[in-house]
């Protein structure tokens, strides 16, 4: 699992603990956009060549496991 998607899921779940606690409406779902689209910003500052390096070290990374 990738740095960024653990990010994304530990701010969704940050959200839906925020949930319980009185805070306003429109801070949650904010929170939740937020979360998810920080990794997806970063994935595309990435130029074409960065992201096929990247997936090529990723594919690598599950050959060897």
């Amino acid at each position: 699992m990738s740095p960024h998607l653990k990010w994304g899921i530990g701010g969704i779940i940050v959200a839906l603990i925020l949930l319980a606690f009185p805070f306003p409406w429109w801070l949650v779902p904010l929170l939740i956009v937020v979360a998810i689209a920080v990794p997806a910003t970063a994935w595309l500052m990435l130029d074409e060549s960065q992201r096929r390096r990247y997936r090529e070290l990723r594919r690598r990374q599950r050959q060897i496991r």
